[in-house]
């Protein structure tokens, strides 16, 4: 592939873009200089008076992620399966003694173990699918802290939040460190796709697995919309700062 320039100039008649190279229009006619350009010794032509030169389209302002497809997601795989692990142990132990069904002043640890308690299994399926697929995509691109600090930040900082806020807090499962992966791992495709970019992953997936999350977490009892929203605010703030740590110069 040539790494010349391409040239035109713009004739004064028509407006068209034509070969720098000509001396009349083939477009109206319009004579457009008196001689052929001139040709140097070295067999380049010399650039003619007010051509333009094509500028090649700019980089991606955006990082390109080296993905280790062979990475094994362990942080994510752990998440799934403690969730799993409590699924047998809500068996022999009361739900309420591992969720948030009082405030967190009285049993602080509940602010961790409520992320892996669910009493509606669609609820579970929806949470467990989208802390498995977009975990693991964010252990692909940035390695386990990245899960680990989004756990801490969106799971149980979400639970935090609903102790808080709530006067009576009753809250179960991963909903906020669902929406808080999905929103991290979505921010750097929506920043391509807000300038024009192309992306490479699956925006309208990813839109309809947060909207089905955030009604469920508005219509289940047991799902906290305040947690959900808190995950989804941590999600789109740690995507952001990541994407412009991972920035290449």
């Amino acid at each position: 592939m040539s790494t010349e320039p391409d040239l035109f100039v713009i004739c004064k008649n028509c407006s068209s873009e034509v070969s720098p190279y000509i001396t009349e229009c083939p477009y109206c006619g319009h004579r457009l200089r008196k001689r052929a350009p001139k040709i140097e010794r070295s067999g380049q032509v010399k650039r003619p008076r007010g051509a333009r030169v094509r500028r090649a389209p700019r980089a991606p302002a955006l990082p390109a992620f080296d993905l280790d497809e062979t990475r094994r997601p362990y942080a994510t795989l752990v998440l799934l399966g403690v969730s799993l692990f409590f699924v047998l142990l809500v068996v022999f132990v009361e739900r309420d003694r591992l969720g948030l069904a009082s405030h967190l002043s009285d049993d602080p640890w509940k602010a961790v173990t409520s992320v892996f308690v669910y009493q509606n299994v669609w609820y579970e399926l929806a949470a467990l699918l989208a802390i498995g697929i977009y975990g693991w995509r964010l252990e692909l691109r940035y390695g386990p802290g990245v899960v680990i600090a989004l756990f801490l930040l969106g799971g149980v900082g979400g639970m935090v939040v609903v102790g808080a806020l709530d006067s009576t807090p009753f809250a179960y499962g991963g909903n906020g460190l669902a929406l808080a992966l999905l929103c991290a791992w979505a921010v750097p495709d929506l920043l391509r796709a807000r300038h024009g970019e192309p992306y490479e992953g699956d925006l309208i997936g990813t839109a309809v697995m947060a909207a089905l999350l955030l009604a469920m977490s508005a219509a289940t009892d047991e799902a906290s919309i305040i947690a959900a929203l808190t995950g989804a605010l941590v999600g789109l703030l740690a995507g952001l700062v990541l994407t412009r740590v991972a920035r290449r110069p």
